[in-house]
């Protein structure tokens, strides 16, 4: 009985309000104002802070950051190698809503599975890389 059931970590909320604190944090320190988001290892969202002054199209890049993150498990700045590599697969998987190629979403692992994704935007894509990061290391997540 047991090959039928399939059990598999997930981040928990206390886990991605700890993450949300820290890019917060990070995003401070480095004079900042993010979005980040962390979502569970199917992508459906744990928790969000948008920092006072972020536009609310910003928010949005981050969840889907996260999102491409989580359920890819690749690193949104690594996706469009991925995707590019094939026609077919760049031209299926950029007609799916949500995916995106732009570099601040992070998955999170665990043991060396996928257990979630951290997305992250309103700085350069290199800024919010490393905010993901640094949320993603505070967790022991990376």
């Amino acid at each position: 009985m047991t090959d039928l059931i399939l059990h598999k970590a997930s981040l928990t909320a206390s886990g991605a309000k700890l993450m949300i604190e820290s890019a917060s944090r990070f995003a401070v320190e480095n004079g900042l104002k993010i979005a980040v988001v962390v979502v569970d290892r199917e992508g459906a969202l744990l928790a969000l802070l948008r920092m006072d002054g972020v536009p609310a199209p910003i928010t949005e890049f981050a969840i889907d950051k996260a999102y491409t993150a989580a359920v890819t498990g690749i690193a949104t700045n690594d996706f469009f190698t991925h995707i590019d590599s094939s026609p077919s697969l760049r031209l299926g998987l950029m007609t799916r809503s949500r995916l995106l190629v732009w570099g601040g979403g992070v998955p999170a692992r665990h043991e060396g599975q996928v257990v979630g994704g951290v997305g992250v935007s309103g700085g350069s894509e290199e800024q919010d890389i490393a905010c993901a990061a640094h949320a993603l290391e505070t967790g022991g997540l990376v």
